[in-house]
């Protein structure tokens, strides 16, 4: 009993600051969103356009970022600091390699992607200038997402943490002062002059790239002086060695979110085709859907550091006992937050939208998915234990199948052929959601996600 509220204790101290962080920046999402918003749903549209193209460059980096949590946390739950130290240098070196190259190529495409997704030409211009300010910083945003993946690694939550916090507070008042024109506030009784620029969409992709940068510097401050990882010292070059087990683990992960973010593409695109009240509920819809998903990716991420260190330590029992605890707290969490969000869904999106016709469609189409949720955390809480496990070529195959397969097939048919909207369109993406449940029940029930399930204990 001692044993398992041990466990439970080590869960929650490496899991609640990657909950927070998360909680944090949709928060400060949330604020973005409702500041657009309240410029009108153009400008909400003019922003949710490329939302697909952003995830795709992000989602690469995340993979990447997952490939190095998995090899340093093996490295550390084995105690082998020389190769953990090393593997961070890697990581450094991925994020100037990464961001250049996810800087230079989409910036050179920007004056097509608003006609690849099909944004209204009445917004193709505002879309394009708002992704070429979102997407100028991403050597920055590389460096706090890899480098932050690999001081969780360590076991250090609360630096990723802290410099979020900042990050999304920088966000938020850049935004206040960037989107706004110059204005009178009322404060307490107080009234005083508030200055602005009066950007409008334009303000709030400054003050998002500027908060790139911001995080993307203190990260590498912090990661350049940690003890552990720092590669102070050591030359700053590729390791082949070293960096193909990396990136052999990382290619399927990148290729599963690339995949996927295409998908996401493809599937923004045929919402835009619906119009621009769709394309607002859409984008605000996702948006109120992120902060209920919280809790499972950063459940997800601590899943991953832990498994990785036993699987590192060669502990198949602790495997076990990690995964038997980690599913039902992730199942209550995701049918609580399902639930919160049924009840939620109109107010929530009243909160972004002043337009009847948005406010209506995104009620429902989050109430239909607010029902999957304990079955998408249940999905996203086996994908982290392969993870840290260095099982990332499944997970690939699996999700894209079901994304390709069976999201963007059906929608299809939907959209274009039978004429149906946005409603159906997401019914679509929740049969995506439940054909993955499926595959991933046979996974956890069999344990085939862990190589030592017929061990308990070997040390290596």
């Amino acid at each position: 009993m001692n044993s398992r509220l041990s466990t439970i204790k080590t869960i929650i101290i490496l899991a609640w600051p990657i909950v927070a962080e998360q909680l944090m920046m949709t928060t400060v999402q949330y604020i973005d969103t409702a500041m657009v918003g309240s410029l009108g749903t153009q400008a909400t549209a003019a922003v949710g356009a490329t939302g697909s193209i952003s995830f795709m460059l992000f989602s690469i980096m995340n993979g990447l970022g997952v490939a190095f949590l998995s090899h340093i946390a093996r490295a550390c739950g084995a105690g082998d600091r020389v190769r953990a130290r090393a593997l961070a240098s890697q990581a450094f070196i991925m994020v100037l390699t990464a961001g250049t190259l996810l800087t230079i190529i989409p910036l050179a495409l920007s004056s097509r992607i608003p006609v690849w997704v099909r944004a209204d030409e009445a917004i193709r211009d505002l879309t394009r200038i708002y992704f070429i300010i979102v997407t100028a910083p991403i050597l920055a945003r590389a460096a706090t997402i890899i480098l932050s993946a690999s001081l969780r690694a360590a076991g250090d939550t609360r630096t990723p943490m802290k410099v979020g916090i900042i990050v999304n507070l920088t966000n938020v008042t850049m935004n206040f002062l960037l989107i706004y024109p110059t204005r009178q506030l009322t404060l307490l009784g107080f009234t005083f002059t508030m200055p602005g620029a009066g950007l409008g969409v334009i303000g709030a992709a400054a003050a998002s790239a500027f908060a790139f940068v911001v995080g993307g510097t203190l990260i590498t401050i912090v990661f350049w002086r940690h003890p552990m990882l720092s590669p102070k010292g050591l030359k700053i070059r590729p390791d082949m060695t070293i960096l193909v087990p990396c990136l052999k683990t990382a290619l399927p992960n990148i290729l599963q979110r690339f995949g996927v973010s295409m998908g996401f593409v493809a599937f923004g695109t045929m919402v835009n085709s619906l119009g621009q009240a769709s394309t607002a509920a859409n984008t605000i819809a996702n948006t109120v859907e992120q902060l209920f998903y919280i809790p499972a990716f950063g459940m997800q991420t601590a899943s991953s550091t832990l498994i990785g260190n036993a699987y590192g330590a060669r502990d198949g029992k602790l495997m076990k006992q990690y995964a038997s605890l980690f599913m039902p707290i992730q199942v209550a969490i995701m049918f609580t937050a399902g639930l919160l969000l049924f009840i939620a869904a109109p107010f929530l999106m009243s909160l972004f939208s002043r337009s009847p016709e948005v406010i209506a469609m995104g009620s429902t189409v989050l109430r239909m998915v607010a029902v999957s949720e304990p079955f998408y955390g249940f999905s996203v809480i086996t994908e982290g234990f392969m993870f840290g496990v260095g099982k990332t070529k499944p997970p690939f195959v699996y999700n894209i199948i079901g994304m390709w397969g069976v999201r963007i097939t059906s929608t299809y048919v939907c959209t274009q052929i039978l004429g149906l909207g946005l409603i159906a369109v997401w019914g679509c993406m929740i049969a995506h959601n439940m054909v993955i449940f499926c595959i991933y029940a046979v996974i956890y029930t069999r344990q085939l996600w862990n190589p030592l399930r017929h061990k308990t204990a070997v040390k290596a």
